[in-house]
């Protein structure tokens, strides 16, 4: 059994376009690298732990595959997708012994208890508001019981809408910001469990960050 229809954002093909634009500079930058954010690696190794032998792990938006590939290397068996084919290229040559795809988070059909983990590390914010709740819900029906999920997403009110990023490399996409009480209560209503909260001053989006992890 998989999960029922996400409704596709408006804006999917042109936000698409503009990760494939600026791929190769996100690259250059080494935006993915774990090893200079000490609080967001010991996120990340937490989860590692958390999800240990409960099953496969994905990791949606998974961008060059920095992380997907740090997960490897603890002994999980992870996998990435990510909406830009440019950056499933990027990921398949730094990262040749891992498995990745090209498809967005609102395009998986995922079975039901299939994933022991599953990431969306700053790779859902730019879902509309309306859409988010519907991606959280399929993540929760395809964590066996127990799995768990961690988020990082921008902390704020309202939105950016981005003309530019990663160096001046221009782009067509809107940042949603949203506050910790709010994504806890779209998480309580797909079926998660709360496991730990982390908020930070700031992100490369010059907002705070925030990170959440929860279990079904």
């Amino acid at each position: 059994m998989t999960a029922s229809r996400i409704d596709q954002p408006a804006d999917l093909d042109t936000v698409r376009t503009s990760y494939d634009r600026v791929a190769d500079k996100y690259v250059e930058l080494n935006l993915g690298d774990l090893t200079t954010y000490p609080w967001l690696r010991a996120a990340i190794d937490g989860f590692a732990a958390a999800v240990h032998g409960l099953g496969p792990v994905l990791d949606v938006g998974c961008g060059p595959g920095d992380v997907t590939a740090y997960l490897a290397e603890r002994g999980l068996d992870v996998s990435g997708v990510d909406l830009s084919a440019r950056m499933i290229e990027h990921a398949r040559r730094l990262h040749p012994g891992q498995q990745f795809a090209v498809a967005s988070a609102t395009e998986l059909e995922l079975a039901d208890s299939s994933y022991g983990g599953i990431l969306g590390w700053w790779s859902l914010f730019n879902l509309p508001r309306e859409v988010l709740p519907q991606v959280l819900q399929s993540f929760a029906r395809a964590l066996v019981p127990g799995g768990h999920l961690i988020l990082g997403m921008h902390q704020g009110d309202g939105e950016l809408v981005r003309t530019e990023a990663y160096g001046g490399v221009p782009v067509a996409w809107t940042t949603y910001l949203w506050q910790p009480d709010e994504l806890w209560a779209l998480l309580a209503s797909a079926g998660f469990d709360s496991v730990a909260d982390l908020r930070l001053s700031q992100s490369v989006a010059g907002v705070p960050s925030l990170v959440l992890v929860a279990r079904v």
